[in-house]
Order: structure tokens, then C-alpha cells, then sequence
């Protein structure tokens, strides 16, 4: 085993440790993707003359082999090895001798972890789009089915106009599409081809054909000048954690509604039983814990994109090792966010309104605004008079609603 910066001197256990912290394991998810960046690498280098055809050959079915090997779990990144990028090279020499180590000519591991991490990011945010599609759906099928039971329609918690179960739910349909084209829209920083830009600095006196690597990976665009691939590390994170953080403030809503709707004092909903629990001391009890969970982890996505922010703020130029610790939490916001909407899109078929206690909660004082605009349709007053006439009619007193 070795790290591809070794110069043969033995690194104290306790810096190593330090160091790497937990980057080895959280590698593992980037595995094949440094696999396809690497094989287009190889062909890169075939065309431009550095490897023969039967080298580049036997690199990218080597490189195949061992991705299919690591996802069957028959090898782990480990601790002495780092990161993905060693870990793949390592088996590369062992099985192809010196030839392992001609793949690494005119690329570093700086280039290397973000055209992995770039390409995991496209899939990743296709995904959580997607996961996102289905609570869409989820609450298009809600409004289908039970859309047109009455419910009052809330400002500052009280009753203030009337609503319907339709107009609920199509209002966090709409702004769960939009959160999905944000995702989109971040894809623009996301799919930019790192590749060749070495260090940082490119790689002087070699021919390196960085569109061809572009074209083979599906980037849209090739990352210029080579000094602005380390000035852009963190900020496709953020972008992509910060419209997360969008999306899981919708869902939060959406779920601390349902937990507001479901307290005894509302009662306009029933929760699906298999996402309730008991409790351990009062046998009448069902509580909303999933949906107060939902609430909570929507609230920690700010948290790490602050941290992902943080790591980059007043970083000279270059690349440095702080950037390592951006994907903890990037991670982390994806699988919050991912299982998140799972739940949720698994959940909400189960939620049923109680058509009668709704329309119960729908007293004259919703109508108030309406009486304003008809006032001011019937006698052509302003809508000001109109108010203060409703206004002086209206019973807005704590008993009014009973």
C-alpha cells in the first residue's frame, strides 16, 4: 500500500488519523465515479499518444473490474489509503505492475476527487429531484381525492379566509416544482470538466485534450482558466445544499401543518397509524413523531450549508486541505434530504381530512373579505369604506366561532 504523495517517509499514526478523519469512508460512495473519470483519463492520454491502445484496454477493463468488485463489497477504501483515487490506483498497480501508475500523468488528486464528486452530484441531484416528483405526485393525488373539503385558511394562526383541501395541497405542490427546477438550475456550476487542471495550474509541457475528456464524461463545458477550477471548489456544494435547503423547508411546512392539523384541538386530520407511535406512559396517545422529525431535519440543511459556506470563506487561492471537510456535510443534506422525501411521498397517500370538522371550523367571519368585494361591486364605494363597514359587523371575538 501506498498514497500517491508518499516520498518514503513514515507518517505519525495519530497525524494520519487527524488527517484523514472519515474522508476514506465517505469516498466509498464516490468509487465509480473516479472509475468513468479515470477511464476517460486513459483515453485521453491513448489519444494524445501517452498510452499505447493495449495499455489504455487493459486500464479501463482493470478500472471496470474493480468498480464492479467495490460495489459488490470485496474491497474498502481504508484508513492508510485516504481517498477513492488511491485506493483505485493501489489495485491498479497490483494487478497491472508499473503500468497502474502511468494513469496519473497530468492529473492530481485535486482534479481527480472533483470531476468524482461532479459527477456524483449530477446523478445525486437528478435523484433527490426526483424523489421530489413523488410527494409532487403524492399531493396532486391528495387534491384529486379529497380536494374539495372545506378548510380555513390561516394568517398569523387564525382563521382568515376560506380554503379547501385542493388549495392546501396544490400550494406546496407548486413550490416543490419550483424547488425542482432550482435543482436544475444548479447543475450549471455542477457540470463544468475539472479535468486537466491538475493542481491547479494545468499540466505544463504536456498535450492534454481537456474537451475530449469533457465530451466523454458529459460535462457541458470545459472549467477555464485551470485557476478557477480550486477558486470554484464549495460553491456547486453550496449551491446545490443551498436549494435543498429550500426544498426541505417546504416539506417542513407541509409536515408541521399536518402536525398542527392533527392535535386534537384541529382535528382536521387522521395521520396513517403506521407513521404514529405510542407513548410509553399514556396508553390513549398517538403521536406525529415522523412528521415532527421531518419538521427537524429540514431545519439542520441551513446548518450544513453554513458549514460548507464556512470552509471556503477567506481561503487564500489554491487548493488547501480545509476543502476536504465540504463533503460531511454535503453528504450528509443529500441523505437528510433523500430520505426525507421518501417518507413523505410514502406518507401522505395515508392522510385522510375529516370533512366534518373542517366545515365545522368554517364560520361567517371567512367570508368577511368577500362581503367587502361584493360592497364595493354592489355601490361602487371605495374598498377602504367597505372594510371598516364589514368590520363594524363582524363578530371578532374568541367566542365567534362556536
Amino acid at each position: 500500500m501506498s498514497r500517491l504523495w508518499d516520498k518514503g517517509h513514515p507518517v505519525d499514526d495519530l497525524v494520519l488519523r487527524y488527517t484523514v478523519g472519515d474522508d476514506h469512508q465517505l469516498d466509498a460512495r464516490l468509487v465509480p465515479y473516479d472509475v468513468r473519470a479515470s477511464r476517460a483519463h486513459a483515453e485521453m492520454l491513448k489519444e494524445r499518444g501517452f498510452l499505447s491502445a493495449d495499455d489504455c484496454d487493459a486500464l479501463t477493463r482493470t478500472l471496470d473490474e474493480l468498480g464492479r468488485e467495490h460495489q459488490a463489497g470485496a474491497w474498502d477504501i481504508s484508513l492508510e489509503e485516504e481517498d477513492a483515487h488511491t485506493a483505485l490506483e493501489n489495485r491498479l498497480t497490483e494487478r497491472l505492475g508499473e503500468l497502474g501508475g502511468r494513469i496519473h500523468l497530468g492529473r492530481s488528486r485535486n482534479d481527480q476527487v472533483l470531476a468524482a464528486l461532479r459527477l456524483y452530484l449530477v446523478d445525486a441531484v437528478q435523484e433527490t429531484a426526483s424523489r421530489a416528483e413523488q410527494v409532487v405526485h403524492a399531493l396532486v393525488e391528495l387534491a384529486r381525492n379529497q380536494g374539495e373539503t372545506p378548510l380555513p385558511g390561516y394568517t398569523h394562526l387564525q382563521r382568515a379566509m376560506p380554503s379547501t383541501v385542493a388549495l392546501w395541497a396544490d400550494g406546496f405542490r407548486a413550490e416543490i416544482q419550483d424547488d425542482v427546477a432550482g435543482l436544475g438550475a444548479v447543475l450549471r456550476r455542477v457540470r463544468k470538466n475539472p479535468l486537466g487542471s491538475a493542481a491547479g495550474y494545468g499540466a505544463p509541457g504536456l498535450d492534454l485534450d481537456r474537451e475530449a475528456t469533457r465530451a466523454l464524461l458529459g460535462f457541458d463545458s470545459v472549467h477555464e482558466p485551470v485557476t478557477a477550477v480550486q477558486l470554484s471548489r464549495g460553491k456547486a456544494e453550496a449551491a446545490v445544499v443551498f436549494e435543498l435547503s429550500l426544498l426541505m423547508q417546504d416539506v417542513g411546512r407541509l409536515a408541521s401543518d399536518l402536525c398542527l392539523f392533527a392535535t386534537q384541538e384541529f382535528a382536521f386530520v387522521r395521520l396513517p397509524d403506521a407513521f404514529t407511535t405510542g407513548s410509553s406512559i399514556m396508553p390513549q396517545k398517538r403521536n406525529p413523531d415522523v412528521f415532527e422529525l421531518v419538521r427537524a431535519r429540514a431545519s439542520q440543511i441551513p446548518s450544513d450549508l453554513q458549514a460548507i459556506l464556512a470552509v471556503t470563506q477567506k481561503m487564500p487561492s489554491g487548493y488547501h486541505r480545509d476543502l476536504q471537510l465540504v463533503k460531511a456535510p454535503l453528504f450528509r443534506a443529500l441523505d437528510v434530504t433523500a430520505a426525507t422525501l421518501e417518507i413523505m411521498a410514502h406518507a401522505l397517500p395515508g392522510v385522510r381530512f375529516d370533512p366534518v370538522r373542517t366545515r365545522a371550523a368554517m364560520d361567517d367571519s371567512l367570508d368577511a373579505t368577500e362581503r367587502a368585494y361584493r360592497l364595493v361591486k354592489d355601490e361602487g364605494i371605495p374598498f377602504r369604506e367597505a372594510y371598516r363597514r364589514v368590520a363594524s359587523n363582524t363578530d371578532v371575538s374568541p367566542d365567534a366561532a362556536t
